[in-house]
């Protein structure tokens, strides 16, 4: 597999992300005016685990959906956590050739719908039951093809989005009142979550550390979660934009018709690592994730009151 197809899908995604996440563009902007460079720790997707009947077979929704892809794209897992008060487990993957090709780590996330109460994990199968099969089958076969990276990384691109038609304005109304995760794999399936500003590679004396980047965003009109979660001490150090809000589509209750309701999207992270020391002597610079500081971040999509 081609490095340079894990590129080109990535950068197609930050070109969509960043359209609508105007607080990433700002982030671009501001480190690139001081002479910096714009890396990306990691980018993150939601999912749903469920397994729904399909004209393939079974497809699980969740982890192990995307992971045959990301899995065909040369990445490995790396690492998982566990979130039981919230019914979400994650992985979370690198690349091989992470350092060589300047490749962002993954963190995919999954709802385990089983864990709800019925009648939100009915609500939630019934709507994602229009899904409509991708390439996640002949993920191998296409990066096998003759095809140029450019055509292979937009069919790819494909995957990242909702498979499945809105949901019902009352239904995906009821399912955030249970789980605000939930309702927002609903709207925006696939997806990017958020993508992460790597601070240890920015590169410019202005803005040398976390805290200087998320001031200077604040300064320019961010708003910015109010705190920076993690320590150097665990080796990461992790703050946020507040959620875009966005138009959304959902069909009418009464109607019938799709109609346009407002509803958070994504965020844009910021982390920097530490060296962390893993026996005596020897220190690393610290490559996983907290789950105190991703469970915290879950929370950026809630919509306010």
């Amino acid at each position: 597999m081609k490095p340079e197809i894990v590129i080109h899908l990535w950068k197609l995604l930050w070109q969509q992300y960043s359209a609508r996440v105007n607080y990433a563009r700002t982030y671009q902007q501001m480190i690139t005016a001081a002479g910096g460079n714009v890396a990306n720790d990691h980018i993150a997707f939601r999912s749903l685990r469920l397994l729904l009947d399909s004209p393939q077979g079974q497809v699980n929704l969740g982890i192990g959906y995307l992971e045959k892809i990301v899995q065909a794209l040369g990445y490995v897992a790396a690492g998982e956590y566990t979130f039981a008060k919230t019914h979400l487990y994650a992985r979370h993957y690198h690349h091989p050739q992470q350092e060589e090709f300047n490749l962002p780590k993954l963190f995919i996330s999954e709802l385990i719908v089983d864990e709800l109460p019925s009648n939100i994990a009915q609500i939630i199968y019934q709507t994602v039951s229009s899904f409509e099969y991708q390439l996640t089958s002949d993920v191998n076969f296409l990066l096998e093809t003759e095809e140029n990276i450019e055509i292979i990384a937009q069919q790819l691109q494909q995957i990242f989005t909702r498979p499945w038609l809105p949901p019902r304005r009352s239904l995906v109304e009821e399912v955030n009142q249970v789980t605000q995760y939930g309702a927002w794999v609903l709207l925006h399936g696939y997806a990017v979550n958020h993508f992460t500003g790597y601070v240890n590679s920015q590169n410019t004396a202005k803005y040398p550390d976390i805290d200087t980047t998320a001031s200077s965003l604040a300064n320019l009109g961010v708003p910015m979660k109010a705190e920076i979660e993690g320590n150097i001490a665990c080796g990461l150090r992790q703050t946020a934009t507040q959620a875009v809000t966005e138009m959304v589509t959902v069909f009418d209750d009464n109607s019938g018709l799709e109609i346009q309701i407002p509803w958070t999207y994504a965020y844009y992270e910021i982390a920097q690592r530490y060296l962390v020391e893993v026996e005596p002597g020897k220190q690393v610079l610290f490559d996983a994730f907290l789950g105190s500081n991703a469970q915290e971040l879950f929370e950026m999509t809630r919509l306010s009151k």
